[in-house]
């Protein structure tokens, strides 16, 4: 059997890999993938496989149908977000599919508190003058006291709580799709985007769906307090990142740190790109050597599990 993995993450460790594919008599194609493979190139790959560890690749109708007309039996999504993934076309096609959830809580939110730290007290500026041979100390803010909506209450928001609880921050969590997650201790809970205006910090942490693309917009910065910083280690989509790119321009947004983006790579051209209080991430936070192991195990177990009882 051969199995095509498209996930940057475990094709950077796919040698660690091999021996359990190999253990299950699986050949493993691993092509060289900065983000995610084209539609074009997933159609000329797929066919040839029987399994597919997917990434953030564009797994659309059209791939799914023309691995199935190859060999293609199963696929599992990598990781959590599921969003580029059309499950509908899988049951329609008959190809068994599932994800690996709950996996990167923690690690997403380590990097998720690292970025909220670096906007309060402007280490990236510091970082930036010192190589240019300055000695900058800019004057930021406290964490004790604060309050961060943290939009998106799952694994990855709880896990985020948790930290910024441990700062003696505030924190508003909002999450209409798990109203009935279990309370947190000193988390409140609110109707988005009510009480908005009480932030300092946004954190988005949150999978993107219908409900949730531009859930962060420019009604959303209007009601915001000025000078709110802004933090999305969610999905880059759930910002409108024009309507981010205007706040941050009039000062309404002071700073912000996205992992994500709604073109990833974040294009050359962006104004984001230029913007002095604006930093990236490579859409990398669950990207440790422990997590893209544990998640990489379950994903082969699950697509063997399919492929031995097709």
């Amino acid at each position: 059997m051969k199995v095509l993995v498209t996930c940057p993450p475990m094709l950077g460790m796919i040698d660690n890999f091999r021996p359990l594919f190999k253990k299950h008599g699986v050949d493993v194609t691993a092509p060289k993938v900065v983000q995610i493979l084209a539609i074009e190139e997933l159609v000329e790959l797929l066919p040839r496989h029987d399994g597919w560890i997917i990434g953030d690749d564009p797994a659309t109708f059209e791939v799914f149908a023309a691995g199935k007309a190859g060999r293609l039996k199963a696929a599992v999504k990598w990781g959590i977000g599921v969003d580029n993934v059309d499950f509908a076309a899988c049951k329609a096609l008959g190809i068994p599919i599932t994800n690996t959830p709950n996996m990167f809580g923690a690690e997403v939110a380590d990097i998720a508190m690292g970025y909220v730290i670096a906007l309060a007290r402007e280490t990236f500026q510091i970082d930036d003058g010192i190589r240019q041979g300055l000695w900058p100390k800019p004057r930021g803010v406290s964490l004790s006291g604060k309050t961060v909506a943290l939009i998106g209450f799952g694994d990855i928001g709880r896990n985020t709580a948790k930290r910024l609880l441990a700062a003696d921050m505030k924190v508003i969590a909002y999450d209409p799709a798990a109203p009935n997650t279990p309370e947190i201790a000193g988390v409140q809970r609110a109707e988005w985007p009510k009480r908005i205006d009480e932030a300092d910090f946004m954190v988005v942490t949150c999978s993107l769906n219908s409900s949730s693309h531009h859930m962060v917009n420019a009604d959303v910065f209007h009601q915001a307090k000025a000078g709110v910083r802004v933090v999305n280690v969610g999905r880059g989509p759930v910002i409108d990142e024009k309507a981010l790119e205007a706040a941050l321009q009039s000062g309404k947004v002071y700073s912000s740190a996205l992992d994500v983006c709604e073109v990833e790579p974040l294009p050359m051209d962006s104004y984001l790109r230029t913007h002095p209080r604006c930093i990236f991430g490579s859409h990398n936070a669950s990207n440790t050597s422990d997590a893209v192991t544990r998640t990489s195990e379950i994903a082969i177990a699950k697509l063997m599990g399919f492929l031995d009882a097709a």
